[in-house]
């Protein structure tokens, strides 16, 4: 992507205003949506990563809305743009960062490394072993205070001990990881995360905090993914859709009783230490009514409803605009009815699958070919668009996921409605990449 004419430094407040979000949902109408990125982006080369201001802004009021109230704190794995975290933070209904590894953690809570600020609460959604990382916080009295370390077993806390001794750092926030799968009659749903399935399991290690040296207990996370990442209305496939739904309500109901009796006991145990827990974090982006209905929980996460990926689109309650995109030019026109992009193989993680191909949104009427796909350096698309299309001419794709786009950006473009306000670099146009 060539550069924009505007600086890279402007504040990102600046170039993301989220608080006139848009009465209807920007994307509606893909005839007017994706021409009008095309025009915006006309001087710039592909490919290249949009941000829609007012997309973006639509869907941080929107998910505020379907919080109730409740905080939510921004994934940033799902983000990967310091601009975009700082603007979401500065909106009211988001506070804090759930970071996925400690060393990015550190970039974004040190004041240093931010001119003086700095993110003031970040909450490492994964256990680290990442020693290095770990004597950086042990050295910093700033960095022990605003990071907090997710474990789920004693041994994390061998590793803390065995890189800093507890005399010799400033006291270490921990907080606990409860399994939020259902184990029902259909067997383990939901990601493999912590060991700690029960309420007893998940006190028993609380009380193994309280009574370490050089750690304070400060909170609770529980991520339930067999609901807030599992897609109620796959297109085309009702029957599935009933089965999900009736899946996610015995699976609601499940974890609603058994997170409130843990909680409550992991209370009891740290208020009994003299730290009382500071936070509950729940849900994800596909889950924020439910979850926030949850009286045991404090806060919420989410970050992919931010910038609105493809894997969103199979939801009932709620549609997310299409804050992020990317376009890809046509370099090939090895038919008549086949045009050729240049790249195009940014695969999202996850099962296997052809919903972890990006999708083409525009022109409408174009698809990957079975026996090719999305390529490493080329994607040929067949389809009636095709023949209206030349060599130079780009088309739109939406990746499956959301932060994962990030990983083959340097920066993306700011669209506020017919022309690029700015850029804002990504994690790796900042030279970082986490994992």
């Amino acid at each position: 992507m060539t550069a924009v004419p505007q600086a890279r430094d402007e504040h990102p407040h600046d170039l993301l205003r989220l608080d006139d979000a848009p009465p209807e949902r920007p994307g509606a109408d893909p005839a007017a949506h994706w021409p009008r990125l095309t025009a915006a982006t006309a001087h710039l080369d592909p490919p290249l990563g949009v941000l829609d201001r007012a997309a973006l802004a639509h869907n941080a009021a929107d998910l505020v809305r379907r919080a109730g109230g409740v905080p939510i704190r921004v994934a940033s794995k799902s983000i990967r743009v310091r601009g975009v975290l700082d603007a979401v933070l500065a909106r009211p209904g988001f506070a804090g960062v759930l970071a996925y590894t400690l060393p990015e953690a550190l970039w974004l809570a040190d004041s240093r490394d931010r001119g003086g600020s700095g993110i003031d609460d970040v909450v490492v959604g994964y256990p680290t072993t990442d020693r290095a990382a770990l004597a950086r916080l042990a050295a910093d009295e700033q960095l022990a205070a605003r990071v907090t370390l997710m474990i789920d077993n004693v041994a994390h806390l061998d590793v803390i001990d065995a890189v800093a001794a507890p005399g010799s750092r400033p006291s270490i926030r921990i907080a606990l990881e409860l399994d939020a799968s259902w184990r029902g009659p259909l067997g383990h749903l939901g990601v493999r995360r912590s060991p700690l399935h029960t309420p007893e399991q998940l006190a028993a290690l609380a009380r193994a905090v309280v009574e370490r040296p050089g750690v304070t207990l400060v909170g609770i996370m529980a991520y339930e993914a067999q609901i807030a990442g599992l897609g109620d209305a796959p297109a085309g496939r009702p029957v599935r859709g009933a089965l999900v739904r009736g899946v996610q309500a015995r699976s609601r109901a499940e974890l609603a009783e058994r997170r409130g009796r843990a909680v409550a006991a992991v209370r009891t145990i740290a208020e009994a230490a003299g730290t009382p827990l500071q936070f509950v974090n729940g849900g994800g982006t596909g889950s924020l009514e439910t979850t926030a209905a949850d009286a045991s929980v404090t806060e919420l996460a989410a970050g992919s409803g931010l910038l609105g990926p493809h894997l969103f689109d199979t939801y009932r309650g709620f549609t997310p605009a299409p804050a992020a995109a990317f376009a890809l030019p046509v370099v090939r026109r090895p038919a008549p009815d086949m045009v050729t992009l240049l790249g195009g193989g940014w695969i999202a993680s996850g099962p296997p699958g052809p919903d972890r191909l990006p999708q083409v949104v525009w022109p409408e009427g174009l698809r990957m070919l079975s026996t090719e796909a999305a390529g490493e350096v080329q994607t040929p698309l067949r389809g009636p668009a095709a023949a209206g299309l030349r060599v130079g001419d780009r088309v739109w794709l939406r990746h499956t996921k959301a932060g994962e786009l990030a990983e083959h950006l340097d920066a993306y473009a700011v669209v506020d409605g017919d022309r690029v306000v700015g850029e804002l670099p990504t994690y790796r146009g900042e030279g970082k990449v986490f994992l």
